[in-house]
């Protein structure tokens, strides 16, 4: 099925921002989903992902985190990564701004699911823990560690994690402790982990070697894409279609 995308300027506060929308050319009101990219920003691996769901009939938003001249500026990066990390109500909100964008497009139901892939994961999760009415919620190879964890009956979003048994990232001890989180939370939460997988296990254009512990690993690409896609089926039609 043909995809098209287009640019979609939004803003934060005064940061303006600049995502793409992905969408096939079904007609109708669809479910919206909001992908959010990792460390290096709006980039080749995002869009692809987004093109990737938007195949399955959502609307799309690869959104932007970053905001102008900071993707390519490592200390600029790092930096930001940093602040977002740091104040969880910031990076709710810089997400939010993104989920209002793809709820404003014309053929976006009422149903909004996130997705995130190493930061975007850490950003999709803090979106959860801060209540917003999200049909789900997924993480792949995502932080799972917060310093706001979630309060008892605050988590309105299912919530899948995808996890590389082998993530030197994010070691099995922050799994335990997002578990034990999200029990107490009275979550409605899944991890799937898979054995042999580093962190980035989706990235395929990833030279080996290059960043220690990131490395694609096909099985766990393609194993944590047939779940999501399964998982965000189920939590779409559990909400019902608005129309």
């Amino acid at each position: 099925m043909s995809i098209s995308s287009a640019p979609l300027s939004y803003s934060d506060l005064d940061t303006p921002l600049n995502g793409f929308i992905f969408r096939n050319a079904a007609p109708g009101h669809r479910p919206g989903l909001l992908l959010i990219h990792g460390a290096t920003g709006l980039d080749d691996h995002a869009r692809g992902q987004a093109r990737r769901y938007a195949e399955f009939g959502y609307v799309v938003l690869a959104c932007d985190m970053f905001g102008p001249g900071v993707a390519g500026n490592r200390q600029r990066v790092v930096s930001l990564l940093t602040a977002l990390r740091d104040d969880p109500q910031r990076l709710a909100r810089r997400a939010r701004a993104g989920l209002e964008a793809l709820a404003a497009c014309p053929d976006t139901d009422e149903r909004l699911a996130a997705i995130g892939f190493c930061f975007g994961g850490m950003a999709a999760l803090t979106l959860a823990r801060a209540g917003d009415p999200l049909a789900a919620a997924v993480s792949i190879h995502g932080t799972l560690a917060t310093s706001q964890p979630a309060r008892p009956g605050s988590v309105r979003a299912r919530l899948l994690v995808c996890h590389g048994a082998l993530d030197p990232h994010v070691p099995l001890a922050d799994v335990t402790a997002f578990a034990q989180e999200m029990d107490e939370a009275g979550a409605d939460w899944q991890v799937s982990m898979y054995g042999g997988a580093s962190h980035g296990f989706t990235h395929a254009d990833v030279v080996p070697g290059a960043i220690p512990g990131v490395a694609y690993h096909a099985a766990a690409d393609q194993r944590s894409f047939a779940l999501t896609r399964a998982f965000l089926a189920e939590a779409f039609a559990a909400v019902g279609d608005p129309a």
